[in-house]
Order: structure tokens, then sequence, then C-alpha cells
């Protein structure tokens, strides 16, 4: 995948032919990518969607497998769908807009509290929380 760095951390169980081929099976081949440890074993690892639906299971399972292996105490791993709870890019852009308007464009002489409201509607503030 041309979006991914050069290298990155993968366990050590999955190896380099099933990565190859897996890869194929990720939107943009952006395979799973380690992206923070904790020194207490616990990782975020970050993955695009699987595009084979019939695919999808046993591979995430596979990937899910190796994850939990590699951790030092075994223990599961927890899958979170950002794309469900998390504001698109598009949104973010909108609000990063909206928030400049507010800054150069608003008086800041007005009441306090409509400023406040007016920086609440950009929902730039609940994106970057």
């Amino acid at each position: 995948s041309p979006s991914l760095p050069e290298y990155f951390v993968v366990p050590s169980s999955l190896a380099d032919q099933d990565l190859k081929l897996y890869s194929y099976s990720f939107i943009g081949r952006r395979m799973p990518l380690w992206s923070w440890n904790h020194p207490n074993g616990s990782a975020l690892v970050r993955m695009a969607n699987i595009k084979d639906v019939l695919q999808q299971r046993r591979i995430d399972q596979r990937i899910c497998n190796a994850i939990t292996r590699s951790h030092p105490l075994r223990s599961d791993v927890y899958k979170s769908d950002l794309d469900k709870c998390l504001p698109n890019i598009q949104e973010i852009q909108a609000a990063h807009i909206k928030l400049k308007q507010l800054c150069v464009n608003e008086p800041f002489d007005e009441t306090e509290e409509k400023w406040l409201s007016s920086l609440e509607n950009t929902r730039w503030l609940e994106y970057i929380r």
C-alpha cells in the first residue's frame, strides 16, 4: 500500500506470505498497522475494512489470534469500528472551516454567550476531543 510506512510492526506469528496474501483483502491494501504500545502489553492496531465479506470473518479471526498471541498476557482483542463512532475527514474539514470563519469574521465584542454557542455549533471542539 502506498499509504503505509515502509516498515511497520506485525505479529511474529503471521508469516510474510500470509501478510502479502491478506493485504489484497483490505481496502487500499491497508494491512493492520500497530500504532501504539503500552508497557502493560496493550496495543492499538488500526486496519482498513476487508473487501470480501465472505472472507472477512476468517481473515479477521486469523489476525486477531496473531495479535492475542503477541500480547504478554494473551489478552483477547477488543475491536471497535471507528467509522461508526468518529467523524469522517469531510466533517472535520467542514468544522475547521466553520471555526476559522468564526474566529476571523465574528466580532468578539458581541455577547460572549453567542460566540460560545457559535463555537459549539462548529463541532470542532467535539471532534478534537
